[in-house]
């Protein structure tokens, strides 16, 4: 088991040194720190969340992804950050700089690609287009930690599976609720 675990921590490194020589230093760089800020408390998210619920069209959806990032809070940020406390790479690894403030000291899942996908599922399980376009989003915001230096891959790739798997979920809990209580409602206009 170590052994795999070294073949995993070395291809992290290794991803995130390629990254940082080859891509790194650029034009990209206040790009991608733009990514990684918009992502910042789930910021962009949220903000897309409560717009959609002012729609009734769009209501299930913004309740959903409000819904997928609370439960990816929970789950990603209060307890498995602190279960694993994974050191960020630019700690571990001297030669890797932080293109930006982390936010955070733990590593381990990506609190940035676990929002932004559950957020952008939760959409698409409601809407396909608009969240094709999320989940682009969501990548994007994710590869902008990788770039900027401040997770490992393995981090993004965990934070990507819990949001998805969090917003399916949020999207299905969402429609039950509030199916239950339109039923609900309407047989209590009946009477």
């Amino acid at each position: 088991m170590e052994i795999l675990l070294d073949i995993i921590r070395s291809v992290d490194y290794n991803i995130l040194l390629l990254i940082a020589d080859r891509l790194r230093g650029g034009v990209l760089d206040p790009v991608m720190t733009m990514l990684s800020l918009i992502g910042n408390g789930g910021a962009v998210w949220i903000t897309l969340a409560v717009l959609l619920l002012f729609f009734r069209k769009t209501r299930r959806a913004g309740a959903a992804m409000l819904l997928a990032m609370l439960a990816g809070f929970l789950v990603g940020n209060l307890w498995l950050k602190e279960l694993v406390m994974r050191p960020r790479p630019f700690v571990t690894h001297s030669d890797l700089t932080a293109l930006l403030a982390p936010g955070d000291r733990w590593s381990f899942p990506s609190g940035h690609a676990l929002s932004s996908f559950a957020a952008a599922t939760a959409l698409w399980c409601f809407h396909k287009k608009t969240g094709v376009l999320a989940l682009v989003l969501a990548a994007l915001i994710a590869f902008s930690r990788l770039y900027a230096s401040v997770h490992y891959p393995t981090d993004i790739f965990a934070g990507m599976l819990i949001g998805i798997v969090l917003g399916h979920a949020a999207a299905v809990l969402t429609d039950r609720i509030i199916d239950t209580f339109h039923s609900i409602r309407l047989r209590k206009g009946d009477k």
